[in-house]
């Protein structure tokens, strides 16, 4: 039967995916606001209402483990595997924006979490300890990330107020495709994580690689399926601003809400996952500035990143 779901689990993750692109993109052209803003904000969102699930429930019922390498292993999934992917499929244009603010913002969320999982170092503390002021210092920034979307978004509306909309794209119909696709993919994507866990357990792994693994790849399958599906319709601002927005809310939100809940104490091995994080971001940032574009070869590289990246995990534990 676990087989049997995780199956049905993909089909709605995939379905779900290609009305969610549909529909949010066909909103940001009525909303007249680049594709990269809806990205970066309602598709990213969307599809790290998985992971934030995930971790938030692993949070109250004191999984730690399951809750921080979640997030981690999620980023690291997205910035390997699903940009590389995407790009394989159709280079991605990168904005300018992208390159000056929201992938450094992106970095400067990946460093916050380095700090404030590091106070047996830097506070001699005899545990590291993601405290409820932790969190609450990641929602702050996360308040102010969206501040900044949303300026960008009201400037970019008053430049493309002469836009034609086409007569066929109408509010009501975008806006259910959006919710309809939402629903597939929060729901395949529980499918997916509860029974690819299920049967993970059954061959005998450890709750910190599940957690790095199954749980991490399960709950990123939204983003990849999206990304892959912006790609496949040649919306590049789309699947890489799913991308960065949805690192920026694992970070910042879920692990932020997981952390006010209840404080989540941080195994020793974790740093080495935040800083392997952080580099890929950077090497994100250095593709970026190639062109403006992430291409087919960039994409290659780091699905290869993902390869050896999931090899030093399971060798590790």
């Amino acid at each position: 039967m676990a087989y049997l779901l995780l199956l049905v689990g993909f089909v709605l993750l995939i379905k779900g995916a290609d009305l969610f692109v549909d529909g949010s993109s066909n909103i940001a052209r009525l909303l007249r606001v680049p594709p990269i803003l809806i990205g970066l904000t309602i598709v990213a969102f969307g599809t790290s209402s998985p992971e934030a699930t995930v971790s938030i429930i692993a949070a109250m019922e004191g999984s730690s483990d399951v809750s921080l390498g979640n997030v981690i292993g999620s980023n690291i999934f997205n910035l390997t595997l699903v940009v590389g992917i995407a790009a394989i499929i159709f280079p991605l244009k990168v904005e300018n924006e992208t390159i000056r603010k929201e992938i450094p913002f992106t970095l400067l969320a990946g460093g916050a979490l380095l700090v404030v999982i590091n106070d047996t170092f830097l506070q001699d503390h005899s545990n590291n300890l993601i405290t409820r002021s932790d969190g609450l210092i990641f929602l702050l920034f996360l308040s102010v990330f969206m501040y900044y979307v949303i300026e960008v978004a009201l400037k970019s509306r008053q430049d493309s107020q002469t836009e034609a909309i086409p007569d066929e794209i109408k509010w009501g119909k975008n806006i259910g495709l959006t919710i309809l696709g939402l629903a597939g993919i929060v729901f395949g994507g529980e499918l997916v994580v509860s029974n690819g866990t299920e049967i993970a357990y059954a061959v005998g792994m450890s709750e910190t690689l599940v957690g790095l693994t199954i749980i991490a790849i399960g709950t990123s399958l939204p983003e990849l399926v999206t990304s892959i599906t912006a790609a496949l319709k040649k919306q590049s601002d789309i699947a890489l601003g799913n991308i960065v927005g949805s690192n920026i809310f694992n970070i910042l939100f879920v692990l932020g809400a997981s952390s006010v809940i209840t404080p989540l104490s941080v195994s020793s091995k974790v740093g080495i996952d935040v800083v392997i994080m952080l580099l890929l971001t950077i090497l994100l940032l250095v593709f970026s500035r190639t062109n403006f574009r992430v291409g087919k070869r960039e994409g290659a590289v780091l699905a290869i990143f993902y390869a050896v990246y999931l090899v030093y995990i399971i060798l590790r534990n």
